[in-house]
Order: structure tokens, then sequence, then C-alpha cells
């Protein structure tokens, strides 16, 4: 019996990165003597792979400008990072959950528009390379909303579809989870609204940590039965 597979996503999903985000897109633009971005239109490009989502942030860049508007990104973050009072919080609940899935059976994985550095970083927190048994990031392909993060997590976890949840807090996720044929869960709390989630084909949006569980709970006992 295949156990299922849930993929996280990190920033909105168990990262409250909101703030460093946006912090580092502002300082990005200053740098380029570009109008700083308004929160609302820094918060419907997370997810997507970096240079994606500056370019959508400004369009109007050309292809060398863009290079550095990237540039002055990563560079931001490797500042922010590089102070030892940096910290990205989880979300209530976070780790609580992903524990009591992985004690469960479930098998677990991350896909995420971060770098591989931002990865590598994230699992360097208290216990979690040992609770994820793999993690995929858009330097490794194409990123949201093509399904290639999902189909490297399924294989590296022998998993179906059928079988297999993204749990995410964007309308990138959603999508992407639906061009891989699997269920798209969202949550609340993070960079889209319900109703952005909902609007892109969310089966459901949790409120919280606890009433994603309840749901989790309902589609392992699915699979089980099938």
């Amino acid at each position: 019996m295949t156990r299922p597979l849930a993929i996280f996503d990190i920033d909105g999903t168990l990262v409250d990165s909101r703030g460093s985000i946006f912090e580092a897109a502002t300082e990005a633009s200053r740098a380029l003597g570009l109008p700083e971005p308004d929160y609302d239109r820094v918060r419907k490009i997370v997810g997507l792979s970096l240079p994606v989502a500056l370019r959508e942030l400004e369009p109007l860049l050309s292809d060398a400008d863009l290079t550095r508007f990237v540039e002055a990104f990563k560079a931001v973050f490797l500042r922010m990072n590089s102070d030892p009072d940096f910290h990205e919080p989880l979300y209530p609940g976070a780790i609580e959950t992903v524990r009591r899935l992985h004690r469960d059976g479930w098998g677990l994985a991350l896909a995420t528009g971060q770098s591989r550095r931002g990865v590598a970083r994230n699992l360097a927190r208290e216990g979690w390379a040992d609770l994820f048994l793999s993690s995929h990031c858009a330097e490794d392909g194409p990123g949201k909303p093509d399904p290639a993060m999902l189909h490297a997590a399924m294989a590296a976890c022998d998993a179906e579809p059928a079988t297999t949840v993204m749990i995410g807090d964007t309308s990138h996720d959603v999508m992407m989870a639906l061009n891989a044929g699997v269920l798209p869960l969202g949550v609340a709390w993070g960079f889209h609204t319900v109703e952005e989630q909902q609007a892109a084909g969310a089966r459901h949006v949790a409120q919280s940590f606890s009433e994603l569980s309840v749901v989790l709970d309902g589609f392992a006992a699915l699979t089980k039965a099938a």
C-alpha cells in the first residue's frame, strides 16, 4: 500500500517570510532607482521563481536590468541572512503538524520557489532534515506553476498523484498541483487570499493547522480505503 505524500510549500505556508520578502523587494527596487512597490504587488509574485517573479513586478525592465534586479534582491537576502539576529518564524502549529504527519507514516517533501540556498537554510532548522524525504526548488528546473517539482517529489518519494497532496498559500501552488494531478490544498495565513486560492481551484483552504490536519486525516483515510 502506498503511503500518502504531503508536499509543502515553505514561504507563507510553513515559514512567515512576509516581512523579509517585502523588505528585499523594496531595497532591490531602491538599488535600481525603481519606485518602491507596495505590499499587495509583492505578495502576488511570491512562489514564482525569482526572475519570473521580478519580471512580473517590473514588466518593462530590459533583460540586463532584470538581471541587476535579481542580483540586488539576492544580495539583500544574503545580507539579512548573515545577521545573527535574522529570524523568519514558523507559523503557529507548523512544526507540530509536520512532526505528527511524520509519526503517522506520511511521506513529506518540500516544493518551493526559494533558491537551493534558501532550502538548505530551512532544512538546517532543528529537526527538519529528518522530517522531509526530498526537497525541490525552482533552481532544479521549471518553477511554479509547472508541475516539474511535484513530479520530482513523487518520483523521489515513490508516490502516485492519487495519494499526493500539495499544501501551499498561493494560486501558483494550486495551479502547480492541478497541473500535476494532485490534490491542491491552501492555507489562509500566507501571501494569497482565500478567494484567490479558491479561484485558482483549491479544494480546501484551511484557516489553521488544526483544520488542515483534519483535512489531511480525511485524505489519508480515503487513500487507505481505495
